[in-house]
């Protein structure tokens, strides 16, 4: 993959003849005029490298500088300007930037320059991937994104601590994953990792299932029980769809986060525990705070730790990275040599928005790999709703509701009607796709 450089000058004749140089030497080149821009191109694009001058309106280069020092760790900044001071060089390379050229520069130098900052751009992300990649593989969890660099900086830190954690993102993006990867990379790992599906634990069951039972405790009760926290003594519980929990047993989860103790159903006695809490949720939580459907106390007591995972759609080439691990997964799985995927169809696979995220990649691989009997991969052989149709091109007459109703529609063709999938791919419960799927059968 080409490299990809931002080109950030108030000069439209610099961005020009910049531009024109880097792309016949094969580069990928984006421009903007201001700091302003460059910082949404930051934001929405993946970029390797940042060209920008140095005295620009309303916000100078050496701002631009430190901004993307300090917040993109696998990018990297050149700066030139025509007004070349030792001072300006000096500020230049204290806040960051890998390079300086003063103008005019030669096409030459400016090529040179470029090349400089890439090589000590991949000397940074090998060293990177040293420390990460081969880690974090071990739990599932792959990517060398920036953004997923960022995830594996915060769980390297966060697996040495004990403190409460919370795991934000949309449904499929890993966050069980990334639970695992905590705990099996604290001194915890010897002790057990108990996942609990709070969404799918009745309102009158939550107790018993979580704190235990003593004999007689109530009618069926026929011997006493350890709860899932007693389980887990001395390493993690982790609480998935925590946003699904009722007031009732918000108020008996935050007694937990508060005391450190559980009292067993038909006991007066409470037990210290030694469990670590890690919770996830596709939910936002600081909504549901704001509206009164979770408890604002519970909340910041989970929230000392925050992962943000990105949804597929942000991690750029890590799509890749991915559709490569999935197709030699299910091909090994399935007995049968790794096909080759054509350009075409990994390019659509890229640009694919992915609601579902990572789980739905893999469900779209496996039923790649089980239905294809060719040794290449092509557009054809993607699901229905991936592939170019005059039909369903730009149609703009359509309501937001008959969009739903086809994306639901080809969801469930594509994972061959199974629902337990379908919702999980769609971000919902199977409860709301089966009210979605009446409203489709009534229309």
């Amino acid at each position: 993959m080409p490299k990809s450089i931002l080109v950030v000058d108030d000069s439209p004749e610099t961005r020009e003849i910049i531009r024109r140089n880097l792309s016949a030497a094969g580069y990928n080149i984006l421009t903007a005029p201001d700091v302003k821009k460059a910082l949404k191109a930051l934001k929405t694009e993946c970029i390797d490298l940042v060209i920008t001058d140095y005295k620009m309106p309303e916000t100078s280069g050496l701002d631009l500088v430190r901004h993307v020092h300090d917040n993109f760790k696998t990018t990297i900044v050149m700066m030139i300007t025509g007004y070349a001071t030792v001072q300006g060089a000096v500020e230049a390379v204290k806040g960051g930037a890998e390079e300086y050229l003063s103008k005019p520069f030669t096409d030459e130098e400016l090529l040179s320059a470029v090349k400089r900052s890439i090589a000590r751009l991949e000397t940074k992300r090998i060293s990177l991937r040293s420390s990460f990649s081969e880690t974090y593989e071990v739990y599932g969890l792959l990517g060398q994104s920036k953004t997923m660099y960022g995830v594996f900086k915060i769980i390297e830190k966060t697996s040495s601590s004990s403190g409460t954690v919370l795991i934000t993102g949309e449904s499929g993006t890993g966050k069980e994953l990334v639970a695992r990867a905590i705990h099996y990379s604290s001194p915890r790992a010897a002790a057990p990792f108990v996942p609990i599906n709070c969404g799918a634990i009745p309102e009158n069951l939550f107790e018993a299932e979580l704190f235990g039972y003593m004999k007689g405790a109530f009618t069926g009760a026929n011997e006493s029980r350890a709860g899932f926290f007693q389980t887990a003594e001395g390493g993690s519980v982790f609480l998935d769809e925590v946003s699904e929990l009722s007031p009732a047993s918000q108020v008996k989860l935050l007694r937990v986060l508060q005391e450190n103790e559980v009292c067993m159903l038909g006991s007066r006695k409470p037990m210290k525990l030694d469990v670590r809490i890690i919770a996830a949720t596709n939910k936002d939580l600081k909504a549901l705070v704001k509206n009164e459907a979770f408890r604002e106390d519970l909340f910041y007591r989970l929230n000392v730790i925050n992962i943000d995972l990105p949804p597929l759609r942000e991690r750029g080439d890590d799509i890749l990275l991915l559709t490569s691990y999935f197709t030699e997964k299910y091909s090994k799985k399935n007995g049968r040599p790794t096909p080759h995927i054509s350009v075409k169809a990994l390019d659509i696979l890229k640009n694919y928005y992915w609601p579902g995220n990572i789980r739905e990649l893999e469900n779209v691989i496996q039923r790649i790999i089980v239905l294809s009997e060719s040794e290449t991969i092509d557009v054809p052989d993607l699901p229905a709703f991936m592939r170019f149709n005059i039909a369903g091109k730009n149609n703009f007459s359509q309501s937001l509701e008959q969009v739903q109703r086809e994306h639901i529609a080809n969801v469930l063709e594509n994972l061959g009607g199974n629902r337990t999938k379908a919702a999980e791919v769609l971000g919902i419960d199977r409860k709301t796709l089966r009210e979605k799927l009446k409203l489709i059968k009534k229309t």
